[in-house]
């Protein structure tokens, strides 16, 4: 059963910066190649020493489109990160995350402006055919196939204060995620996880695998 077509794929080479978008991509067990393979750390004075230091504690690094603006947005609140890399990514939680437009519908009646799935940062965004009525709660469990690609929803995404940051550096948006949390659960999104490998093409379908 089609349930719409793959409008954008994009991957984010170092977490919280600055994603780019492909034309495609092979989709693997760790998903998308070079999506998350990099992370900051912050150092030993942060409350977060050791750890990520992610757009939680500064809205200002999915603006940045290299380590070294990352680096400078960081030190300007006195913050010394470094850079590491880890074979096994810096996943918030599944290595394959899905947005469809559909979802984004009331939102955006909300706010009264297209709000953009960029905020939310999946690796694809797909259009849905008419008629599309599932939600993510829907497709927990389910087997679902996009281009070769075969996967299973493991469970909707629980969105932070991240998603209220403007992408193009303008004010944020507290009603973002307020509307997010009060009317669909914080859920917006799915994480999946990968069942067969292959190649993912912007325009591949988007369907529930058939048994």
């Amino acid at each position: 059963m089609q349930l719409g077509s793959l409008a954008a794929i994009h991957r984010y080479p170092v977490k919280s910066l600055r994603g780019e978008s492909l034309d495609e991509t092979p989709v693997d067990a760790l998903g998308l190649p070079g999506d998350r393979e990099g992370a900051l750390i912050a150092g030993e004075d942060h409350a977060r020493a050791g750890k990520t230091y992610r757009g939680k504690e500064n809205d200002r690094l999915h603006l940045s489109a290299s380590v070294d603006d990352a680096r400078a947005a960081a030190a300007a609140r006195n913050v010394p990160v470094t850079l590491e890399s880890s074979p096994e990514r810096f996943f918030d939680d599944a290595p394959v995350s899905v947005i469809v437009d559909r979802w984004l519908s009331g939102l955006n009646r909300h706010v009264g402006y297209d709000v953009g799935y960029e905020r939310f940062r999946p690796n694809f965004f797909v259009r849905a055919v008419p008629g599309f009525h599932f939600t993510e709660e829907d497709l927990t469990g389910r087997e679902v196939a996009l281009g070769e690609v075969l996967m299973r929803v493991r469970y909707p995404i629980e969105r932070c204060v991240v998603t209220t940051y403007d992408q193009h550096g303008g004010e944020a948006d507290p009603r973002i995620l307020r509307y997010v949390t009060q009317e669909r659960s914080a859920w917006m999104g799915i994480y999946c996880d990968v069942l067969r490998a292959g190649i993912v093409r912007l325009g591949d379908s988007f369907a529930l695998a058939e048994r």
